[in-house]
Parts: structure tokens; sequence; C-alpha cells
């Protein structure tokens, strides 16, 4: 004779979020991660440019991480570490997990305005970390291997532009600075 169960909300698993690069913005629900603990809200104390992270393969539910990636600096080598960043996010990635960042808009003053901003983000910065428009590119020799779809592309405008039609906004982002304030992406690890 075979038992059944209820499955009740207390029950069912509890998602593994992480938040990476918190500082003192820790999302709620989601677990900090920064490289440094103290005077942060980091529980995970890792330099997210070394490599590896502190998770298993195919563990973690869903990554945030905001205002992170600009800063991630370029090597002249033959490797990069935003694509190490990017590879080693897929790997602790459950299947079907997702990547949520928040960038500034390259088009916009705050993106130079950090002295410690090292790179400038746009929408197609994210078509390299999918296998298939490396491939339709004959970009495979890119040193990267994760294949992200790209899940989702919102766009955080300026105040100023609160409230006006849709198609002006559209023309304004592609004609003028200043518009989009950050770029905000989800990217999904394949099931």
């Amino acid at each position: 004779m075979v038992k059944c169960h209820l499955v009740t909300s207390k029950m069912k698993k509890k998602l593994y979020r992480v938040d990476l690069a918190c500082g003192n913005n820790l999302q709620k629900g989601f677990i900090g991660v920064d490289f440094i603990k103290k005077g942060t809200q980091a529980k995970i104390e890792h330099n997210l440019l070394g490599f590896p992270w502190p998770f298993k393969d195919n563990s973690v539910d869903e990554f945030f991480c905001s205002h992170f990636i600009e800063h991630i600096p370029h090597d002249t080598t033959t490797h990069d570490p935003f694509f190490d960043f990017f590879d080693e996010a897929f790997r602790c990635l459950k299947p079907g997990g997702v990547i949520r960042t928040i960038t500034p808009y390259y088009a916009n003053g705050r993106a130079f305005q950090d002295p410690l901003h090292r790179r400038f983000i746009t929408e197609a910065t994210f078509l390299y970390l999918t296998k298939a428009w490396r491939k339709m590119n004959k970009l495979e020799h890119y040193p990267v291997k994760c294949d992200f779809e790209i899940a989702k592309i919102d766009h955080a405008i300026s105040e100023e532009y609160n409230g006006r039609a849709q198609e002006a906004v559209q023309h304004a982002a592609l004609h003028f600075w200043n518009v989009v304030n950050d770029l905000q992406v989800i990217l999904k690890k394949s099931k």
C-alpha cells in the first residue's frame, strides 16, 4: 500500500538564490556574496573574479547581479574575465536557472562617471553569451563556453520621459544620451 501525502507550501523546496556583489543592497530572499563580508550584507565572502565560485555545479536557482559586471576588467591575454564570470554563473545555475543583471546603460553619463567602471554594456553585449549566435557570427573561437538564452531585456527610463508616448521614448533612446539609465537583462540556462 502506497501512502499519499499532501504537499504544503512549507514542504516545497526552498529556492537557492544568490545576490552577487550585494554590498549593502541585498535582495530579499537571497544569500549575499561580496569580496568583503565585514560591513556588507554578504553571508559569503568571495572574490567573484576568483574561480571557481563556492557553489556546486547546477546548484543555484537564480543569481542577481546589480552594478557589478561593468567593473569587470579587460584582460589582454587569451581570455576575458567577463566571459569567465558568465561561464562560472552558467556552471553553477541549475538547468532553467536565471541570472538577472542590471548595469548602467552605455549611452548614459552614469556609465562613465565611476572611475572604477571598466566596460560599457549594450543589449548586443549579451549576444556573445549565446552559442548559436557565436556560431552564426563565426566567433566560436572566442574564449567562452556558456550558452544562455536571452529571456528578457528591459530599460530603466529616465524620469523626465515618464508619461511620454512609447514611440517618443524609443526615438529619444536611439538618438539622445541619458534617456535610458539602466539596462536590465535576464539570461536563462537551457534545461
